[in-house]
């Protein structure tokens, strides 16, 4: 089985993990590949990015895919007209205006912890069906849990267990990730999986919230790089003769 952790981060700041440690951490771990993700600055940063990780893919010998996660609705206005130019389109959670538009964007990719920071689960019955509707998955994200308080690590299993229950009932797909910012907080898929089944998963939806939908939802986004690929649910399939 192929474990891919689609939400990694690393600022590559003095002190903090370099993407060669996450990348080495990650393979050592048993993951078939990680996705680096960024907050975009501007294009030149899309590109030394991508050189960036294909010199580490190679070294390490793992998949790495870019990713960046618009942190407010500017950012995800910006990131939709670069769609085609990384892998991954992640919206960071929290805000409800912008968990909302995230659930309504075909373009993203996954949701991360939207519940951060909320008294509620940041999510209800309207906003998973949309996200259901245009292959919005929900993450359950892990480091929410393992940096909680005492205080607050109830409210937040809570909340992680309510959004799984509204996936389930609406057909919204679940993607398990870890993430992490240093090589530290990353951790093993099936100690993931396990985690997974103490808010309401079953051990086989929770390991595919790690492996298959992963690969699900970076499968269709090989189309979209290509030339065929127009709009989300639209690809040439036949160029048409004079």
């Amino acid at each position: 089985m192929q474990f891919y952790d689609l939400h990694i981060h690393s600022a590559f700041a003095e002190g903090e993990s370099s993407l060669e440690q996450l990348a080495e951490t990650a393979k050592s771990l048993g993951y078939k590949g990680i996705c680096f993700s960024a907050y975009f600055s501007g294009d030149s940063q899309i590109k030394q990015l991508k050189e960036k990780i294909a010199d580490v893919a190679k070294k390490i010998k793992i998949e790495i895919f870019l990713g960046f996660e618009a942190r407010n609705i500017k950012d995800l206005e910006k990131l939709k007209n670069r769609r085609q130019k990384f892998d991954l389109l992640l919206v960071h959670g929290g805000d409800l205006e912008l968990n909302k538009l995230a659930c309504e964007t075909p373009e993203v990719d996954l949701l991360t912890h939207p519940e951060l920071e909320r008294n509620d689960s940041g999510l209800n019955h309207i906003l998973v069906k949309a996200a259901e509707k245009n292959n919005v998955a929900i993450e359950i994200n892990f480091r929410e849990v393992l940096l909680a308080s005492k205080k607050t690590r109830g409210k937040i299993l809570a909340n992680l267990q309510k959004n799984v229950e509204l996936a389930k009932k609406f057909g919204a797909k679940i993607v398990l990730c870890s993430g992490a910012i240093s090589h530290f907080e990353l951790k093993d898929p099936q100690v993931l999986a396990s985690f997974a089944t103490q808010i309401g998963m079953s051990l086989q939806d929770a390991t595919n919230s790690i492996s298959k939908i992963p690969q699900e939802i970076l499968t269709e986004n090989k189309k979209r790089l290509s030339n065929r690929w127009v709009m989300p649910g639209v690809e040439i399939v036949k160029e048409a003769k004079e």
